[in-house]
């Protein structure tokens, strides 16, 4: 069993480690969630740039694929199914988030505070499918639905722009 705070020889010891802990970003000792949304954010920004929405939803369906694998392995070797520190979930959805808001700071910026809140406060029905799915999938799944709330209340918010 590994302690409550994993050290970084444990995150760079597999590859599964690796990703479940955004490269090291779930190390962070403040906010580790707030840390993987913010590497989400630089590799959406960074993508965006080159890389059509299209394919960005692709390769974020592909990567919550690796990421059940990823936090299902991590998390039973935490001993925790869904350990703080493992970020790779709020890496993903945050990168589908941006995949579909606009290429503005304002709204990459709202859509970065709603996705934390929405991360943290966990509501209906994010809580309760956190409690039902506890492997990888669970992971990555309540973090999915958190992105579709951002993404609802950012197309209202535009609507009602408009």
């Amino acid at each position: 069993m590994i302690a409550a705070r994993p050290t970084a020889a444990f995150a760079f010891s597999h590859p599964a480690h690796v990703l479940a802990f955004g490269f090291g970003a779930g190390l962070s000792p403040l906010a580790p969630g707030t840390a993987g949304t913010a590497l989400g954010w630089l590799l959406g920004w960074l993508l965006g740039g080159v890389t059509a929405p299209s394919l960005i939803v692709a390769l974020a369906a592909a990567l919550f694929v690796i990421g059940v694998w990823a936090c299902d392995l991590t998390g039973r070797r935490l001993g925790a199914s869904d350990h703080g520190a493992m970020v790779w979930d709020e890496m993903v959805a945050f990168l589908l988030v941006l995949a579909l808001v606009p290429r503005e700071l304002a709204w990459q910026a709202g859509a970065f505070v709603l996705f934390r809140l929405f991360d943290i406060a966990k509501p209906p029905p994010i809580r309760s499918l956190e409690r039902r799915f506890r492997n990888g999938f669970g992971v990555m799944l309540d973090d999915l639905v958190a992105a579709g709330y951002v993404l609802l209340v950012l197309a209202l918010a535009r609507r009602l722009a408009a």
